[in-house]
This record gives C-alpha cells, sequence and structure tokens, in this order.
C-alpha cells in the first residue's frame, strides 16, 4: 500500500506543528533560518522561519512574526501543548546564508541566535546546515525527523568550518 504524502509550506513569519507521518513541511531559506523541532517519544514535530534573530525589546506590535524570539516560542510552546516534552526536544537548523554580500550579515546572526536560543533552551541540536552563499529549499518529516535539502543558485559554501558531526538518530538528511 502506497502512503500518499501531503505538502504544508511554511512560509516566513509562520510555523507549523503536526503530528501527521504523511505530512512534510517545506520552506524555502536564504538568509532566513528554519528550525524543525521534533519530540521521538511523542511523534510530534514542526517547523518555523523567521526573517530577523531579534530580541523582545525590538519586537514591534505587528512585526514580531519577523523575528526568531517569537517563532521560537511559538514552536516550542506549540510542540508542548500537543503532548510534545521539553526534555526529549530535539532541532535540526537550516538556512543562516549571506546571500546579500554589501550588508551586515543577517544570515550569520540568524544562525547564531537560533543555536544559542536552542542551547539555552536545553533543546539538542542533531542536524545543521547553516551559512553558505547560496539559498536552499528545505524538506521536514516532522514525525520521523527526516529533513532533505537542496541548495538553490550558488554552490553552497559554508560560511565557517562545519561543527562537528553529530548523531542522526531516528531520521536522515540529505543535502544536495
Amino acid at each position: 500500500m502506497t502512503r500518499t504524502l501531503s505538502r504544508k509550506h511554511v512560509m516566513e513569519g509562520q510555523f507549523h506543528v503536526t503530528d501527521d507521518p504523511d505530512l512534510v513541511l517545506a520552506t524555502v531559506l536564504g538568509s532566513c533560518v528554519a528550525a524543525c523541532l521534533r519530540d521521538p517519544v511523542a511523534r510530534i514535530g514542526g517547523m518555523n522561519h523567521f526573517l530577523l534573530p531579534g530580541d523582545g525589546d525590538r519586537v514591534q506590535s505587528g512585526d514580531a512574526e519577523r523575528y526568531g524570539v517569537h517563532l521560537m516560542e511559538l514552536l516550542v510552546n506549540g510542540l508542548m501543548s500537543r503532548g510534545a516534552h521539553r526534555g526529549r526536544l530535539e532541532a535540526k537548523l537550516f538556512g543562516g546564508a549571506k546571500t546579500i554580500f554589501k550588508s551586515s550579515d543577517v544570515g550569520a546572526m540568524n544562525a547564531s541566535f537560533a543555536e544559542h536560543f536552542l542551547k539555552n533552551e536545553g533543546i539538542a541540536i542533531v542536524g545543521r546546515s547553516l551559512g553558505g552563499k547560496s539559498g536552499r529549499r528545505v524538506e521536514y518529516w516532522p514525525v520521523s525527523g527526516r529533513a532533505r535539502q537542496i541548495s538553490i543558485g550558488e554552490a553552497a559554501i559554508p560560511a565557517a568550518p562545519p561543527a562537528p558531526a553529530l548523531p542522526m538518530h531516528d531520521g536522515d538528511l540529505e543535502l544536495f
């Protein structure tokens, strides 16, 4: 029997949480970052897509959805409200490219923010693809933890030496 997969596109400023094993979350990233979080025991996960790292002091009314702090909190709280436990959450991070070369490196700031947020929250990062000079199309299966990334534009060139390899359990990461 063949399963029919459905796809949900997560746009900038959005997040989505699901326990549907047939749902694939997808997004396209440049300097933005997507955090993909899941609880492997509760078999629930989700993705967000944020434009700016930001902190609570800079968030203006009507502008909160653009900032990482707001979307990270919504994603974590959305998972926990559906039965996930904070201590079991694991994350995969994508994006943070330097796509505009004459300005500050917003992508690096987004990536750094996401890594620090997860560290401060005690959420393990089990996979990451951050930095470089090209965009990415990302697909994430939140129940299994599988992730696939396809480079868009220039060949992906890491902005910094890659972080030490972390074991990828209950899912995999495919880079194209």
